[in-house]
């Protein structure tokens, strides 16, 4: 029996003489907050490495709780290793600074999300990146030099989901010794594996995610994590990332964790509701295109096709306004909108809406784009019923304008 010793009350506030058994079995694990973590003595401190699986060291390396999350991320996107970041940008960010040097070439899609392209031409700026830019669902325009290092894609593409040709892209990028990374935010891991896709096992190298949409799903929570098979790019992915000091909140771990469970039946959820609004967005003569890669017309639609399982699609779509109406028509359009909220991102409980003019945001010509303002649907979990009849008032409300106005 150990004795007793006699302390200051104020050291018993931080030493508590007494503590409560650990673990006990729970529906959620554990929350761990933690900055500083205890080592049970010097040779637990000193046989310990940075290379671990579980490198309990730091709070910034992880703990239980971002480990969890990190462990069932990578199962959901089919890969082995997983990172977290504060936000799917900060993840697409640490990608692009763990891999890129000076006199890099890497690629991107046209229809790259925007804050990436906006990163790498900063990096093109002031490091010497050589940023260039492909079709997505033209290999023949992705020809990559001796330099070639890394090339981005998405699938599908940011607003106007034209869905890439995978399979010939990253065949094309391996026989050039090139990486992959692909944002894997639209898929989250349930539309296709990224890392066992078609009938010859392709696999690309990373994968980010913006966990923020659909893992999150409550619209609240910042976060992402990039994903890997290969242990070697994990480890050069990990330096960067502590390097970097970049680290997320044990709480907002916990949260995603929580919401874990229902991302699936969520996901073909607003799937189902976004084909909904497909087939009557289509009869709507204000559109001169609608955009959803399970529509037949789409471009890319035979991509996805092949790769999706169970042809399994996010709840995003993306209309083209006829040419006669101009931008203060279609900002009148979306004010008129009620349960259709004007934000970014999506993946959360209520319906977004958001306005684009593509003139502003390619740097190719498409063929397969109309003319016209762009407004991209990100359906919530309201009743698909409920949104059209918003759509149609709002629709009204943009005639009723445009007639004005002429």
């Amino acid at each position: 029996m150990s004795r007793f010793v006699k302390r200051n009350p104020q050291t018993a506030l931080v030493h508590a003489p007494r503590q409560a058994p650990q673990y006990i079995s729970t529906v959620q694990p554990p929350l761990y907050r933690a900055s500083t973590i205890i080592f049970e003595d010097t040779n637990a401190l000193f046989n310990r490495h940075w290379t671990d699986d579980y490198d309990y060291s730091y709070g910034t390396h992880g703990t239980p709780t971002t480990f969890t999350l990190g462990d069932n991320i990578a199962q959901i996107e089919g890969g082995r290793y997983c990172l977290l970041a504060p936000s799917g940008l900060s993840a697409i960010n640490l990608v692009n600074s763990c891999f890129l040097s000076h006199g890099d070439e890497v690629w991107v899609a046209d229809n790259i999300y925007g804050p990436n392209m906006e990163h790498l031409r900063n990096l093109e700026k002031r490091y010497g990146i050589d940023v260039r830019v492909y079709n997505p669902i033209d290999v023949s325009s992705f020809q990559p030099t001796e330099k070639a290092k890394l090339i981005w894609l998405e699938a599908a593409g940011s607003v106007t989901l034209e869905f890439p040709d995978l399979v010939g892209l990253v065949k094309k990028a391996q026989a050039h010794h090139v990486l992959t990374a692909l944002d894997n935010t639209w898929g989250a891991g349930l539309a296709f594996n990224a890392f066992d896709f078609s009938d010859v096992h392709l696999s690309v190298d990373v994968t980010v995610h913006a966990l923020t949409k659909y893992p999150s799903g409550g619209g609240d929570i910042l976060m992402g994590s990039v994903v890997t098979r290969e242990r070697a790019l994990h480890h050069q992915l990990f330096r960067t990332h502590a390097i970097q000091g970049i680290s997320v909140s044990g709480d907002d771990v916990a949260q995603v964790q929580r919401s874990l469970a229902s991302m699936r039946v969520r996901y073909a959820a607003q799937s189902e509701s976004a084909l909904q609004l497909l087939a009557w967005l289509k009869q709507q003569p204000e559109f001169v295109q609608v955009l959803h890669p399970a529509d037949s017309s789409a471009a890319g639609h035979s991509y996805w096709k092949d790769i999706c399982v169970d042809q399994h699609s996010a709840g995003l779509v993306s209309v083209i306004f006829k040419p006669e109406f101009d931008l203060q028509d279609i900002r009148q359009f979306c004010d008129a909108l009620s349960l259709f909220k004007l934000g970014f991102s999506w993946g959360g409980p209520v319906s977004l809406v958001m306005l684009y003019d593509l003139k502003d945001m390619r740097a190719l010509e498409h063929t397969h784009l109309q003319q016209g303002l762009l407004v991209r649907f990100c359906i919530g979990l309201e009743h698909p019923a409920d949104l059209i009849q918003d759509i149609e008032n709002a629709l009204k409300q943009l005639n009723n304008h445009h007639k004005k106005t002429e």
